[in-house]
């Protein structure tokens, strides 16, 4: 299994809004998208990484594995 990169809150925003996600409202920090009946919350904290924790649950969320996020992470 490859290396999962580490991208920033705003880096993930833009690439799941490349995949079709809409932002749907924000709360704080944390910005709501949806695809369909596909939710997920992105945290936005300047510019940190994501932890690796919550870059599981976005992926989970959004129901792409670890394998094909690192694929197509750098397309």
């Amino acid at each position: 299994m490859p290396k999962l990169p580490r991208p920033t809150g705003k880096e993930m925003l833009a690439f799941l809004e490349s995949r079709g996600f809409t932002l749907v409202r924000v709360h704080g920090s944390h910005h709501i998208l949806r695809n369909g009946h596909v939710r997920t919350s992105v945290p936005i904290h300047g510019n940190n990484q994501l932890k690796i924790g919550t870059l599981h649950g976005i992926l989970r969320d959004i129901r792409l594995s670890a394998e094909e996020f690192a694929d197509t992470w750098g397309s």
